[in-house]
């Protein structure tokens, strides 16, 4: 039965409550979701500590010390810019980087599109984050200009990700959409996973930060540190069994976290431990260098005042009385096939990339060799088009909102595809058609103005190498809108590229040691003589270029030390 109506006076004196309980409501559901806000996003604390001090007063060495780096990488370029720095001023160091390849920056690699440098493309390692010390702070230091993450000439006003399981799109996301209602899409569809997602990140990224600083710096064994933080909780269990442990319901970690994993590091949340499925939920403020990321390592380099030898192989290292003879052999000039060599003598040696990958011999043997680890056979495409990306290659219609950034989780559908062909697939902008490459201008192009039309330029990681026509299918390129003759190619250029790009990453509670000793070295007393440092043993810890900076770092303080204790 309906209730019996009220006077107009009646009305009146109810409408006044009723509109404050309804503002009051609302402030309070505004407090409560602002709460979330705070719970949801990375705090800013970590960013603020202290970088370590070293203890000891800086006492110069007597002699020179002589120091060879092997590898130009993220960890050898770290290695030498600390060893200058931690030495200063004593002004008794030589420093040697040797480098197989004929660039600097290891995995830290970038193209040019069409050849162009206007047009440079990471390879590898494309961001870094506020929290990077090391890797802010340099570039900050050799003022080199810092972009955010997508602002290679965007082509289109409206950012989308959309996270792919070969049969539907599980979760998209805009960028035209407010902020917070980004955030409340998530809560409404996974709960307050999301939450707890950043909260356990906020909590495990926070620990591993510690060890920047006194007294978990310098660390003399990565395994010791694990230990000490407390993360071995997270490196001994799967990425998986991390998440439910701590309340994360699946179906986020299957949608969401896994997304981060394999675009990340190539592998699901059954493959990968804990810890390193963190490191992927910890991409907030991702940034990158304009012209490259490796130029970081470049100024390192440059600024410790190292002599830098390109394609360059270290062959063999032999312990004498003096030291430590390198044999090195570098391609003559004149012939490939024609090889210099060379041999010189340093006190300390430091092995800047995974030493399975190289060829070195010693004389005597290491007494406990870094174990060799299987590393991800990574695939990657880039191309340029004229065309999008096709809504109708993602069971989407014609005219739908086509997601720019394309991620993948495992497929669950029993009538699809069992393994996706690619990671993720990533629009990076438009670059402009050079002028030896034009087919015939739109009425929009002005020859006397120098504008040239632009083509879409998009970067594919995949697990195996694909067929270009399946990278044609997945372009539309029946579209009416564009003004593109009709034999033009559908791709314009492509540069393919299979590197072993980052461990697998399994549960794991022992780490390689830092410091290596030589088989004839018996006993404690032997092993403190040896001055060969690795830095690699982090790689299955951690695998970024921050923390192989944080390695290279940690090697530089530990050596330095090590010569201030001779110095009494």
């Amino acid at each position: 039965m309906a209730p019996p109506p009220t006077s107009p006076a009646t009305q009146a004196l109810e409408r006044p409550p009723a509109r404050w309980r309804r503002l009051l409501i609302g402030f309070l559901g505004f407090l409560g979701f602002l709460a979330l806000i705070w719970y949801f996003y990375p705090s800013n604390e970590a960013t603020t500590q202290t970088l370590y001090r070293p203890p000891h007063p800086q006492v110069c060495p007597q002699e020179t010390r002589n120091v060879a780096i092997i590898g130009a990488g993220s960890a050898g370029a770290s290695a030498a810019y600390y060893l200058n720095k931690f030495t200063q001023p004593c002004p008794r160091l030589n420093i040697t980087v040797y480098e197989r390849n004929d660039c600097v920056g290891g995995r830290s690699t970038t193209v040019n599109a069409y050849d162009d440098p206007e047009y440079p493309v990471e390879l590898g390692a494309s961001i870094f984050v506020p929290i990077n010390h090391n890797l802010v702070d340099g570039a900050k230091e050799f003022g080199l200009p810092i972009q955010g993450r997508g602002t290679t000439n965007r082509w289109h006003d409206t950012e989308i990700l959309g996270i792919w399981d070969g049969h539907e799109f599980v979760f998209t996301q805009s960028d035209a959409n407010n902020e917070y209602w980004n955030i409340a899409r998530l809560l409404w569809k996974y709960g307050i996973s999301p939450i707890r997602t950043q909260n356990l990140m906020k909590k495990t990224v926070g620990s591993f930060l510690k060890m920047y600083n006194a007294p978990y710096f310098p660390f003399k064994s990565l395994t010791d540190a694990a230990v000490d933080l407390d993360l071995l909780s997270a490196t001994t269990a799967m990425g998986q069994q991390f998440l439910e442990a701590n309340d994360i319901s699946e179906k986020f970690g299957h949608d969401i976290v896994q997304a981060a994993t394999r675009v990340n590091y190539g592998q699901n949340l059954d493959q990968i431990h804990g810890l390193e499925t963190m490191v992927c939920m910890a991409a907030e403020g991702g940034m990158s260098i304009q012209g490259g990321n490796w130029q970081i390592f470049d100024s390192m380099i440059k600024d410790s005042g190292a002599t830098l030898f390109l394609n360059t192989s270290v062959n063999s290292i032999t312990k004498d009385s003096g030291g430590y003879a390198i044999k090195t052999t570098t391609p003559s000039l004149d012939s490939a096939q024609d090889q210099s060599s060379t041999e010189s003598t340093y006190d300390t040696i430091i092995l800047a990339s995974p030493l399975q990958f190289s060829s070195i011999n010693f004389s005597p043997q290491l007494s406990s060799p870094p174990p060799s680890i299987p590393y991800v056979s990574l695939h990657v495409t880039l191309f340029t088009s004229p065309y999008r990306l096709s809504p109708a290659a993602f069971n989407l219609e014609s005219n739908a909102n086509m997601p720019t950034t394309i991620l993948t989780t495992t497929p669950q559908h029993k009538t699809g595809p069992k393994k996706l062909p690619f990671n993720s697939i990533s629009t990076l902008g438009t670059v402009a058609v050079p002028r030896n490459r034009l087919y015939e201008p739109s009425p929009e192009d002005d020859p006397e103005c120098g504008t040239r039309p632009t083509e879409y330029l998009y970067k594919i990681f995949s697990p195996e190498p694909l067929p270009r026509s399946y990278i044609e299918s997945l372009l539309q390129t029946d579209a009416e809108d564009y003004i593109i003759p009709d034999d033009t190619a559908p791709i314009s250029w492509i540069y393919e590229k299979r590197w072993d790009s980052y461990p697998y990453l399994p549960p794991t509670s022992q780490f390689a040691d830092i410091r290596l000793s030589m088989a004839d070295n018996g006993g404690e007393e032997g092993r403190r003589e040896d001055r060969i440092w690795y830095t690699s043993g982090i790689e299955s810890f951690i695998s970024t270029m921050e923390t192989s900076s944080l390695m290279g770092m940690n090697v530089a303080r530990l050596v330095v030390d090590g010569w201030l204790d001779d110095c009494g």
